[in-house]
């Protein structure tokens, strides 16, 4: 897209502008996790407490969202907050977006509007808890997330804790297969499952090093090779649940799902919703943990790549 006419819809924060023209590491995270994933204030300090591990370990955090109409890269501070509490904010994937920029309506920003936004302001590395994927069942009802086609055609690297363990992960890997989407395990031969470190499925490559991945994907985007890459980093186990636990509470949420005839984009947010309530809120906890963990590698793999760039 021409420069000039992005900036009558991208607002770059000036922190994260100067650290982009300077080379610096920037980090994307996304904002549904503010405004859908969690209660207030809860939200808000998570979100703070992410980009402060960013900051930390030297890069520049780039929390991604729409206000008034406004696609953000890099929200303020209270920008932020105002993400935290305000009621009507829209949940918002790829087909959303022009009609919440049209309309100047807030919205927040799930894994693959926050890669559309971040690659429009040149930001490489994204960091979210886990990434959307083949829904149960989704052989028949061909519920897929717009994450996945997002990976295949947006050059962002997405760190994650694997895909929500709600989810098909077998259908989901096969389809990041087929659309040639590189999935990597970060110190692990198996794909994490969001609350579990393990899932019974492989990954393409496991890699031990933020520098390995960060040359990976230097070569793809120098060799033209579009779309991302999903760097899989399993939750610590020492914040892991129990695996018969988490199970269990995701069939009784999936039974209530297909009692309540709850289809499409409310589907994931009721689910986590629900398997939070049947976990006494652990799951919430966890999820918080893995995030700061995903902030933590994604950030070392910002700052490899810079480096290298």
């Amino acid at each position: 897209m021409n420069k000039e006419l992005l900036k009558e819809y991208l607002d770059i924060n000036p922190e994260v502008e100067k650290a982009l023209k300077e080379g610096r590491p920037v980090v994307a995270l996304e904002s549904t996790i503010i405004a859908h994933g969690m209660p207030y204030p809860k939200n808000v300090e998570t979100a703070r407490k992410v980009e402060d591990i960013i900051r930390a370990k030297g890069a520049v955090p780039a929390t991604i969202g729409i206000i008034k109409g406004r696609l953000k890269a890099g929200l303020t501070d209270e920008e932020i907050e105002y993400m935290g509490k305000e009621k009507d904010i829209k949940k918002v994937s790829r087909r959303d977006i022009p009609f919440i920029v049209s309309n100047k309506l807030d919205g927040a920003t799930t894994v693959a509007s926050t890669m559309i936004i971040s690659e429009l302001a040149g930001i490489k590395v994204f960091v979210t808890g886990g990434i959307g994927g083949v829904h149960r069942g989704g052989e028949n009802t061909f519920d897929i997330s717009a994450d996945l086609q997002e990976l295949s055609n947006t050059n962002v690297a997405v760190v994650c804790a694997g895909a929500k363990s709600i989810l098909d992960i077998n259908l989901t890997l096969e389809y990041l297969e087929t659309y040639g989407v590189t999935v990597v395990g970060y110190k692990t031969d198996e794909f994490p499952a969001f609350y579990t470190r393990k899932s019974g499925f492989g990954v393409d490559y496991k890699v031990d090093s933020a520098l390995e991945i960060a040359k990976a994907l230097k070569a793809k985007w120098d060799l033209g090779l579009e779309g991302g890459m999903v760097i899989g980093n399993p939750i610590p186990k020492e914040f892991e649940m129990d695996y018969d636990t988490i199970s269990g509470a995701i069939e009784k949420a999936l039974i209530e799902l297909k009692e309540n005839n709850i289809k499409g984009k409310e589907t994931t947010p009721f689910l986590l919703a629900k398997v939070k309530e049947l976990t006494s809120g652990d799951s919430l906890d966890s999820n918080i943990e893995l995030v700061y963990n995903n902030a933590r590698v994604g950030t070392d793999i910002a700052i490899e790549y810079a480096s290298l760039k």
